[in-house]
């Protein structure tokens, strides 16, 4: 029975011919392993994942295989794309049994979700110390079979022990000292020959570009505290600018690169990736590479309904056979002739929101049409990852939402791109609209998206802990946070400071012991220890004033009308109350520390 044929996400759909009998995420796939007496195998990738194809090609699609996992097993594909808390989740219990996470991830489980054993990609042949993909499913159907108290026993300790393991909150956010010791931390961590970070002394794993870390190091805040921080971030991004990481010919970047020098890309290009080193870039002020990476996001992954993709594949069809990266090393002369890599066209909510805020920032900087780029995903966002109910969806493909729900880093994430876009445009719809999804987050219960989050992973006991790691993007939790506290420098409400400083003081212990792993939360602590800098101008969007505040590194700058900045003071954004242009000049109101300077028509004094 093929039930991904009709799936929402490509990856599912890329398994749909598969011999195997693959289930989506949800209660049925458990139900029948609860009627069957069976053990449940999870496989957790996405489209671009390279591991994830070559697993498909000689595990998945291979009929012997797919035959021992159909008789001994209920098989569930997932994308961790559309499901980031079943991937969390999961990923925390396969933490217990291999110190090498990544994607393809593997998972076995009892049918009530207790998990007891996992691992990543397992070859079709022994490779030793690797056992065979084969090899292992006998070896658990055998301890299913002849030792299920041990099976049992596993799976229900892990559970209490990750449940145990949940993070209390602290009795108070990082202090600014705290925060620049640790950027300092960051900092010493920098490969001296070739910029970034790798993972061990001998700088010979992969290097990641790590957005979240490198705005960290950026934050104003750090200037004085740690003022060794953002160099080193400026350093990295020069130095993946001048790298084979870089594609000059469409722009944008390549997901990391297996040498220490940058060289090597693994060759697929994210959304998540692109959208955050605009922003770097932005903060480095080097907005040839900002406008770059941009292009990349509008002419590449933007797609005709104005959603934005969530990567292109690092494969083509090249000579009938598909090439790992051969399209990206062809000349602009060649690749004219030759077919792109496929897009993983589904539109994620929150991913989109990273990209509108991006892309908002850089058309106020650089080419103006990168903001209307912004508010035509935004557009296409409300109209297809919305649901009847007014909640977020994760996903759309082919402008048809998916029924996976959407996590805080949808709701958070695209909150924040909304308020990019409402300062971008001064149109206060849009910051109306981002308070209105932060709300439905805000409960008596704490900090949670509507309905409390997947509903299979809620009645298994198996939701992610505490504040999880930022990778590639921010994780739900910091890109909320974020978005709060967006909010609050607009003067929406103390509410959205108290969310914001919640959620740092649950992640406070694990960020400052491993700064490395939590840039994006840190970097909220940062705008919580600091205290804010606001810049409004009222008056003529072409007016040298108008032009001098954008160029401001400050938490907040929006160039509004004067019936904008009444629009916003009306709809309870108490920074524009009071604020218009004198004498019909622009002028610019400049809040520093709680405390805002006289108002100026003179752009010289914005500094």
């Amino acid at each position: 029975m093929n039930r991904l044929a009709n799936a929402s996400s490509p990856y599912l759909r890329a398994h749909a011919d598969n011999p195997v009998s693959w289930f989506p995420w949800g209660p049925e796939a458990f139900a029948e392993a609860a009627r069957r007496d069976v053990p449940v195998m999870i496989s957790i990738g996405y489209s671009t994942c390279h591991w994830c194809h070559v697993m498909a090609r000689e595990s998945f699609q291979d009929a012997e295989t797919a035959a021992v996992l159909d008789d001994g097993f209920v098989s569930i594909k997932v994308d961790r794309e559309e499901h980031p808390d079943v991937d969390a989740a999961y990923l925390d219990a396969a933490s217990a049994f291999t110190p090498h996470l990544g994607w393809p991830l593997t998972v076995f489980a009892s049918p009530e979700g207790r998990v007891f054993y996992a691992g990543t990609y397992f070859p079709p042949a022994p490779r030793p110390p690797q056992p065979s993909f084969r090899q292992v499913l006998a070896a658990v159907r055998e301890a299913w079979t002849l030792r299920r108290d041990e099976v049992d026993a596993t799976g229900s300790s892990l559970r209490d022990a990750l449940a145990a393991a949940a993070t209390d909150a602290a009795d108070a956010p990082p202090t600014l000292d705290q925060l620049a010791a640790a950027a300092r931390t960051v900092a010493a961590r920098e490969d001296r020959e070739y910029s970034g970070f790798a993972a061990g002394p001998a700088f010979e794993t992969p290097k990641f570009p790590n957005t979240p870390v490198l705005r960290f190091l950026q934050h104003p805040a750090l200037v004085d505290a740690a003022p060794e921080a953002a160099p080193v971030a400026s350093r990295a991004l020069a130095a993946m600018r001048d790298s084979e990481m870089h594609d000059t010919i469409d722009g944008g970047f390549f997901r990391y690169a297996t040498r220490r020098d940058w060289s090597v890309p693994h060759f697929e290009r994210m959304l998540t990736d692109n959208a955050g080193l605009v922003e770097v870039a932005l903060a480095a002020r080097d907005e040839v590479t900002a406008t770059d990476a941009a292009r990349f996001l509008v002419d590449v992954l933007q797609l005709p309904s104005g959603g934005i993709a969530a990567a292109q594949d690092s494969e083509s069809i090249i000579d009938g056979a598909r090439n790992e990266g051969g399209y990206y090393r062809a000349s602009a002369e060649q690749r004219a002739g030759l077919a792109p890599p496929a897009l993983d066209a589904k539109v994620v909510t929150g991913w989109n929101g990273h990209a509108i805020a991006a892309l908002a920032a850089a058309g106020t900087r650089t080419d103006p049409r990168s903001v209307e780029a912004a508010r035509w995903a935004a557009d296409a966002v409300l109209e297809n990852n919305v649901a009847d109910d007014g909640t977020l969806r994760r996903a759309s493909l082919d402008e048809i939402r998916s029924a996976a729900s959407a996590t805080l880093e949808d709701y958070g994430g695209f909150a924040r791109g909304l308020l990019a876009l409402a300062r971008a445009t001064g149109e206060v719809a849009y910051a109306e609209r981002a308070r209105a999804l932060i709300d439905l987050c805000l409960g008596d219960d704490g900090i949670a998206p509507p309905g409390g989050g997947d509903p299979v992973l809620t009645a298994q006991g198996m939701q992610p802990r505490g504040v999880p790691s930022d990778g590639a993007a921010p994780s739900g939790p910091s890109v909320f946070a974020a978005a709060a506290l967006d909010l609050w420098r607009l003067g929406a409400g103390e509410r959205y400071r108290e969310a914001a400083d919640t959620l740092v003081r649950v992640a406070a212990d694990a960020a400052l012991a491993a700064p490395l792993a939590h840039g994006a939360i840190l970097e909220v602590a940062l705008g919580l220890a600091a205290t804010p800098r606001q810049v409004v101008v009222v008056g003529d969007s072409d007016a040298e004033i108008a032009d001098a505040a954008r160029r401001v590194a400050a938490d907040v700058v929006v160039v509004v009308s004067p019936a904008q900045a009444a629009a916003f003071a009306a709809a309870g954004f108490e920074l524009f109350v009071g604020k218009s242009a004198l004498a019909g000049e622009a002028t610019a109101y400049d809040c520093r520390a709680f405390t805002c300077a006289l108002p100026t028509t003179d752009p010289a004094r914005l500094v």
